[in-house]
């Protein structure tokens, strides 16, 4: 079978390139080749079913600093396409987003049905064919492309590969003489074992978590849960963590509670609540803004009793209630995956790649898009958002 342009991966960035080139030239053949049985299941459950689409940050500078991997690199793309791009993009085709309290950006109908219906019927009314269940098995270069499938075989002129973090593709990219960086888990949760939180899942407070022994250092809220540690601060943690702590099952990590505040100012602090409030009993008076369920750990852990007053308290209680709050150790005893959203660190080496087309620089009409790439985000819709930039400039690309 013939076509113009093969797109392997019918995923965001599969979908997104298909109907760009589709539209840049009405008369290309295009067809998506995905080998599940349905196609934009990562975009259906994404951000709970909701879709978190982009984000909602409008400078190129500060929207690549969510990349892990792919910051220097993605600089460039994003003068060219970003969320405003994105924003406009949808809502011309009948899907307005809408902005949440965090920056998260989400259709405002908050189902990802919107953004899956959209694809399928741009790729419907622009004649692109999706063909399910066709896992690729061989991608040779000739004259042409050739692509093998389990059915049938494919030429095209151009080929997108749009497959994600695929170890299959990911070899057949090898053996066309890429550079495949090893994949590794990015965004995951701590598992944590510990009295000081045990009873409180669903507090959370805004905290700066670190990796005990390095630098690595990410600030945001903290959420407590059954098996240990999550929210924005850990899963920054792990995307920019991501080699670091590969083959790491245990390590660990040192969290600031009390926001920006060093040990010696935060008992400078506490030295004053003893002498204003001497009457005052600790356990009872949260302080630093802090939930009270996980001020009350922290009070017990530093061995004050639920009657002692400030008063009573020596230095050493306070010198450890400072060190809880400011410097708490936790041993980190295993590593979760962010709800079904696993985002893997990995790819094909990113100087093997002209960013301004998104085509490879080892073969000329070899386009490639979204994580198949050494390219990943921080958990809030930034890795959509690359997967939008690069389809929408490798269509731009495929069809000039």
């Amino acid at each position: 079978m013939e076509q113009d342009i093969i797109i392997v991966g019918g995923g965001a960035a599969g979908f997104f390139t298909a109907i760009n080139a589709a539209e840049n030239d009405p008369y290309a053949r295009i067809t998506i080749l995905e080998r599940g049985k349905e196609v934009l299941n990562k975009v259906r459950i994404s951000g709970g079913g909701r879709c978190n689409v982009t984000h909602a940050e409008f400078l190129p500078k500060e929207l690549t600093r969510n990349y892990p991997r792919g910051e220097k690199e993605l600089r460039g793309p994003f003068h060219s396409f970003m969320t405003g791009d994105t924003i406009e993009w949808f809502e011309k085709r009948g899907v307005p987003l809408k902005i949440e309290e965090d920056g998260r950006m989400f259709p405002e109908s908050n189902s990802s049905q919107s953004i899956i219906d959209l694809f399928l019927n741009e790729t419907r009314r622009l004649g692109i064919k999706i063909l399910t269940k066709r896992a690729v098995q061989d991608i040779q270069k000739g004259e042409k492309w050739q692509v093998f499938t389990s059915q049938e075989a494919f030429t095209a002129e151009k080929i997108l590969i749009a497959t994600g973090s695929n170890p299959k593709m990911w070899k057949m990219l090898e053996d066309l003489g890429h550079t495949i960086v090893p994949g590794v888990p990015s965004l995951f949760t701590f598992n944590i074992t510990d009295k000081r939180i045990k009873d409180l899942p669903g507090v959370a407070t805004p905290a700066m978590v670190k990796i005990k022994g390095g630098k690595l250092e990410t600030e945001g809220p903290l959420l407590i849960t059954h098996w240990g540690m999550s929210g924005p601060a850990i899963l920054k943690l792990s995307a920019w963590g991501a080699r670091e702590l590969s083959d790491r099952k245990n390590f660990e990590i040192e969290v600031n509670w009390v926001h920006g505040l060093e040990k010696d100012e935060i008992f400078d602090q506490l030295q004053e609540l003893k002498m204003n409030h001497g009457k005052q009993q600790p356990y009872k008076n949260a302080q630093f803004e802090l939930p009270k369920r996980l001020w009350q750990s922290l009070v017990a852990a530093a061995n004050i009793s639920e009657e002692d007053k400030w008063a009573d308290l020596n230095k050493k209680q306070m010198e450890e209630l400072a060190g809880q709050l400011s410097s708490g150790i936790f041993q980190v005893h295993g590593k979760s995956t962010f709800k079904e959203e696993f985002v893997t660190a990995g790819g094909v080496e990113l100087k093997e790649v002209n960013f301004k087309r998104f085509e490879s620089k080892i073969h000329k009409n070899l386009f490639l898009a979204g994580e198949v790439l050494n390219i990943d985000a921080v958990t809030g819709g930034f890795n959509f958002q690359n997967a939008w930039t690069g389809g929408f400039l490798a269509a731009k690309a495929m069809t000039e």
